[in-house]
């Protein structure tokens, strides 16, 4: 019998187009002769087409897995996660508890820093207090403004000005109640795809060079102009320390299944310094997740079923857990 896939696409989120463009690249890597595939479209608005899936065990009979492909919030950041687990479903991808601390910038950082991994300076303020008085006092001009919880690079500014610091934090505000005021790193930016449960892997690194001051949204997905090398251009030893700070994050904040780990290499002072970890990245034309595993000899379709057996693995070992006395 096929395995039935639910792909969720879509969601209430800055990121709904991407995730749309990458739902149907994953649907067009699912094997036709092992998988019967099932879209689940959730609009701007939070409503589910042609039906959500309900958060009890058994009441979705239709499914045996789940592959979320959802970017940003009330997708990646634990929400649906936990409606899956109260579902007793299979999922791709990182649990609750890493899909939240991966998604918030802040705490991301935190865990990271207290595993003893290099992340970049950053003050904290919020909608409700926007005060970035400390960061310029760390760390002058330029600055970059973030919001805690977003990705694509949705809400990111550079601030050179304190006028310019204004108008980022004020933008960055209209995204979510905390921002992320870090020191800019002049220098060059890599990512590494990460894949496993309980001993994962990192594929080759990759190097993005943007055609603007900085890898923004535009870049990404509207102007076509950004280059990116795969494998990046490092040296055997830098690579190796690449691969390994991105396994080390990944473990650090617990993740499972996949996740796409960013990393800055500071001009000045040669050293990685780790930016974000993705753990829904995209699966679009030019997501580099997909791209790096490529260079790595896993296709598309070959990262797609190591992804679902992944899920039912964890699930199954989930299961071995007891609830009650």
């Amino acid at each position: 019998m096929k395995l039935r896939v639910a792909i969720i696409e879509g969601g209430r989120s800055g990121e709904h187009e991407v995730s749309l463009r990458s739902a149907a690249a994953v649907a067009a890597a699912c094997d036709p002769g092992r998988y019967e595939v099932q879209r689940y479209r959730i609009g701007l608005d939070g409503r589910w087409s042609p039906r959500p899936i309900l958060p009890e065990p058994g009441a979705n009979p239709e499914i045996d897995v789940v592959f979320p492909v959802l970017h940003g919030t009330f997708g990646e950041d634990g929400t649906m996660q936990g409606l899956l687990e109260l579902a007793d479903l299979p999922y791709v991808g990182a649990g609750v508890l890493a899909s939240a601390v991966a998604m918030d910038k802040d705490m991301m950082k935190r865990v990271c820093r207290d595993a003893g991994l290099p992340v970049v300076e950053w003050e904290l303020a919020t909608r409700a207090a926007l005060d970035a008085s400390r960061a310029v006092a760390r760390f002058g001009f330029p600055l970059f403004v973030k919001p805690a919880n977003l990705g694509s690079s949705v809400g990111i500014s550079k601030a050179r000005t304190p006028e310019e610091l204004d108008a980022a934090l004020r933008l960055a505000a209209q995204y979510d109640r905390k921002v992320i005021v870090e020191r800019a790193i002049a220098g060059r930016e890599f990512e590494c795809s990460v894949l496993g449960n309980e001993h994962p892997e990192a594929s080759v690194p990759s190097e993005i060079l943007p055609s603007r001051e900085f890898y923004d949204y535009d870049d990404k997905y509207l102007l076509n102009a950004a280059r990116t090398l795969v494998p990046a251009p490092l040296d055997p030893a830098a690579a190796e320390e690449l691969r390994r700070l991105a396994i080390a994050a990944y473990r650090a904040v617990e993740c499972e299944g996949m996740a796409r780990v960013d990393f800055f290499l500071e001009a000045r002072t040669a050293r990685f310094y780790l930016n974000e970890v993705n753990t829904i990245p995209g699966f679009t034309a030019i997501s580099m997740y997909p791209k790096m595993w490529e260079h790595s000899g896993l296709l598309l379709p070959q990262l797609v079923d190591r992804l679902i057996e992944l899920a039912l693995d964890r699930h199954s070992e989930a299961r071995k857990s007891r609830y009650a006395r």
